[in-house]
């Protein structure tokens, strides 16, 4: 073995390069035999021949020259060879231009509208591809050290490499490799990794193959992107990400050097792994080979011996995660999970994670002071009302909080509404005959339905406060006249209305009563959300929007301008006129001051224009806040995941109140109030001693509500 060794140390180039010319020689004649043998065999299958009737004769033996023998024998040895090598090795052999053609696991990535990465979604593979000029001249001479030196001398194997190879197995009794880059790159990404003779030799005329389609540079950027640096994480980017937190183009050669000792046995070799010496070991032997190649000086290679390195945290990177995965679950219902897990699409949200972050701290912060009000856990979502939007999405206090249930994102579970819910009673009043001038009485009624208990309603203060408009009704969440408001009209509508800006839970109207209007029917907050930005948008319902774009790993456009994403145009579903006249009351702090006084939390400083509206169940299990201006809207909840209630939570002054407070403010810091342009249509005429807003064709001297009956059908 020792003999073989020096024989092998001390032959020179010309021999290996000859001796690799003859084994191209031999592989391409039994290739093209064996490869005639195809071609005849599929052009007899397409060729029917008739069916003859041969004449009998009898075969005469006859004597061949000498010459002929021995030109016949050399004929037969190579076309039975061609035979056996066409069935046992080229038959289904793969094309080379797979290569470029073979739909490759590349890992999908998530980014908030700025670009920021969100999340890498992958299964197995976490692979994102990258150009051979982004990754930096050290990097790639690292890689040809470790793997492959002579990668732009040989013509897709190395005899040198492969004789090596053998006297080590003899050495070691094991089938080892001797693999040049592109038969590894064939290996890994056309063959299976079996150790088999068979095996090598396909792989060897594949790699022949793959040398005469494509140019040295294609076939290292090919393998750069393919090749397994541990884990999931595959391709040179996703390592760098992985072990240092930075992209390809930021590695230095000590980084690089430990990189490219990985793929030889990245579980041995991994620096989070039980021996992560065997790393600096392995990155010393590469800088070594780098120098030996006159890739680097010796003094660069010490430089980087030296030279300190700092990992990445060895965990998985996630911002904004119920947003992320509210994206990923609209991704899988459209593409399917495998395309999401391994498609590399790009997909730009329209998340702003300066806002998330910033949602994120004002929900943590303030969560942690309403512990002694045993209030857990709290939600938010931020919309442009204009377009639909989503703009931060908090889903629970702490995503990480598994104990808690920290990654249910309540912004889409159902949850009690309470009194923000009464928008879509007075958007349906105020469409069908009465005004903000209308009058209701405050008092004590009960209704009396068959087959149902019968129904007292109450005011969150347990008082009454007599005849009232609906303005003051609506502004100061007065419930008695709520109450009353749908009994005149009748449940359902409310249901249809509610439908209509946006409620998906409401799907069987029977479930509800009068309490309807009181938050009975629970809805979800991003629901809730677009109701209130149906209003805030003049009556035109927006989607719900999340993804701006979506692009494979080749570029292709995968999202068109209308397509199942929801970017359907804004439908009217309320007149905007009467959106107006909602908007008009929810900014009006005079009217809202009796019940909320006139310095709450539900004041923004420098922004009369803004509008807002409170909620809080019966039971105190939910709490909600939704305001909004022109740019944004914010919704928020608190409450428990476990449906406990909370203790003296006051809607309007502790609990959501004061984390949408917060979260306008400085969304709105440095902007200027615009107030809101009044919609053709409307009239403001004198009532009671103020002005109010009329629908034009409404005009009346201060109509009065009729009184619902205690006893009625029809409102159910």
């Amino acid at each position: 073995m020792k003999l073989l060794g020096t024989i092998l140390s001390t032959i020179g180039k010309p021999f290996y390069f000859l001796l690799s010319k003859i084994i191209l020689a031999i592989l391409f004649v039994f290739y093209s035999v064996g490869h005639s043998f195809l071609f005849i065999g599929k052009m007899i299958l397409k060729i029917k021949l008739p069916k003859l009737t041969l004449p009998k004769f009898k075969l005469k033996k006859t004597k061949l020259p000498h010459m002929k023998k021995r030109f016949l024998l050399p004929v037969v040895v190579v076309i039975s060879f061609s035979f056996i090598f066409y069935l046992f090795i080229l038959k289904g052999l793969p094309s080379p231009k797979e290569l470029i053609t073979r739909q490759q696991e590349v890992s999908t990535k998530i980014y908030d509208r700025n670009k920021i990465l969100l999340y890498t979604i992958y299964k197995d593979k976490n692979r994102t591809l990258i150009s051979l000029d982004q990754v930096p001249q050290h990097v790639r001479l690292a890689t040809l050290a470790a793997e492959d030196a002579e990668f732009y001398s040989h013509p897709g194997f190395s005899v040198r490499g492969m004789l090596r190879a053998l006297n080590k197995n003899i050495r070691e009794g094991k089938l080892q490799g001797g693999s040049t880059i592109t038969q590894q790159l064939v290996k890994n990404a056309l063959l299976s990794s079996e150790k088999t003779f068979v095996r090598k030799l396909r792989e060897i005329i594949l790699s022949v193959g793959v040398e005469m389609n494509f140019s040295k540079d294609q076939i290292l950027e090919m393998y750069l992107n393919e090749v397994s640096f541990g884990g999931t994480a595959y391709g040179i980017q996703e390592a760098s990400n992985h072990y240092f937190g930075k992209n390809v183009d930021q590695l230095n050669l000590s980084e690089a050097a430990l990189l490219a000792g990985l793929p030889q046995s990245p579980t041995k070799y991994s620096p989070f792994g039980p021996n992560p010496e065997l790393a600096f070991s392995k990155q010393r032997e590469v800088l070594y080979l780098m120098k030996i190649n006159k890739f680097i000086t010796e003094d660069e290679e010490n430089m980087a011996i030296t030279q300190p390195i700092s990992f990445a945290p060895n965990k998985t990177t996630i911002l904004a995660p119920h947003f992320v995965m509210f994206v990923k679950n609209q991704l899988a219902q459209i593409y399917g999970d495998e395309m999401v897990e391994k498609g590399g699409l790009r997909v730009v949200t329209t998340l702003d994670y300066q806002i998330q972050a910033l949602t994120e701290k004002i929900v943590s912060q303030e969560l942690n002071s309403l512990k002694k009000l045993n209030v857990g856990n709290g939600a938010v979502v931020v919309l442009n009302p204009e377009t639909g939007e989503v703009l931060a999405m908090v889903g629970s206090k702490d995503y990480f909080d598994t104990k808690m249930d920290g990654n249910v994102n309540v912004t889409t579970r159902a949850r009690q509404p309470g009194s923000s819910i009464k928008v879509i009673n007075y958007a349906y009043v105020l469409s069908n005959g009465l005004t903000l001038s209308s009058t209701i009485d405050d008092s004590p009624i009960t209704f009396n339905v068959p087959g149902t208990i019968p129904y007292s309603p109450k005011n969150y203060d347990g008082k009454f406060k007599g005849k009232m408009t609906l303005r003051s009704a609506l502004a100061q969440s007065r419930n008695v006249p709520a109450v009353k408001i749908l009994a005149s009209y009748g449940v359902s509508k409310m249901v249809e209305l509610g439908q209509k800006m946006g409620i998906t839970t409401w799907t069987d109207p029977s479930r509800f009563g009068l309490s309807l209007t009181l938050g009975a029917g629970e809805v979800k907050l991003i629901d809730l959300a677009l109701v209130y930005a149906t209003i805030a948008n003049v009556g035109e319902k927006p989607e719900i929007k999340t993804i701006s774009s979506i692009i494979n790993y080749k570029d292709k456009d995968l999202f068109p301008s209308k397509n199942r994403f929801n970017q359907e145009e804004p439908v009217e579903v309320v007149d905007p006129r009467v959106a107006y006249l909602l908007i008009d009351v929810l900014k009006d702090n005079i009217a809202r001051s009796p019940a909320f006084g006139t310095n709450s939390t539900l004041v923004i400083p420098n922004h009369p224009e803004v509008a807002v509206k409170t909620g809080t169940s019966n039971d105190l299990r939910d709490n909600i806040t939704v305001g909004f201006n022109q740019n944004y809207l914010v919704a928020v909840w608190v409450g428990n995941n476990d449906n406990s209630p909370m203790s003296r939570v006051a809607s309007g002054i502790t609990g959501a109140s004061p984390i949408w407070n917060k979260i306008m403010r400085s969304l709105l810091a440095n902007t200027k109030s615009v107030e809101w342009p009044v919609p053709e249509g409307l009239v403001k005429v004198p009532c009671f001693g103020k002005m109010e807003w009329y629908l034009e064709e409404k005009v009346m001297t201060c109509p009065k509500v009729i009184e619902p009956a205690a006893s009625t059908e029809h409102a159910f």
